[in-house]
């Protein structure tokens, strides 16, 4: 069966596969309708994220890779309608990401974290002063 992927520089010596951090898991997304692999390509573009393209690929592949890189494969199927909230991140990507040419570099990534706590914690400061 072919499945959707979300893939950067397709075709390229940096190819890479879209992926979520869900539970302190990797998450690969494979999914059953085209459109809903691009409506999800348009949220990461929408947040400013480098948009991937949409790739069709062998199920078992994908599957494969996933084993030997250690990862997790999510199939979403066409309709899919989410239950709870780790759920609506297979249809709508997260507010973060990690940066996919600096996704190695945690020290990055948990100094974005912290800043953005700063401002959530401003913001919430600013927020009660009203009150």
């Amino acid at each position: 069966m072919r499945v959707n992927v979300l893939l950067y520089s397709a075709g390229t010596d940096d190819e890479g596969i879209h992926s979520l951090e869900l539970n302190g898991e990797t998450v690969v997304l494979m999914f059953e309708n085209p459109d809903d692999a691009e409506r999800y390509a348009g949220l990461l573009e929408a947040q400013d994220f480098p948009v991937p393209s949409v790739e069709a690929l062998d199920q078992e592949e994908i599957e494969s890779f996933c084993i030997e890189a250690g990862y997790i494969s999510k199939f979403i199927e066409s309709g899919f309608i989410p239950k709870t909230d780790q759920e609506r991140m297979l249809i709508a990507p997260p507010e973060h990401n990690l940066d996919v040419n600096d996704w190695n570099n945690d020290d990055k990534y948990n100094e974005a974290r912290s800043e953005q706590t700063d401002n959530l914690e401003a913001i919430r400061k600013r927020l009660e002063g009203l009150i």
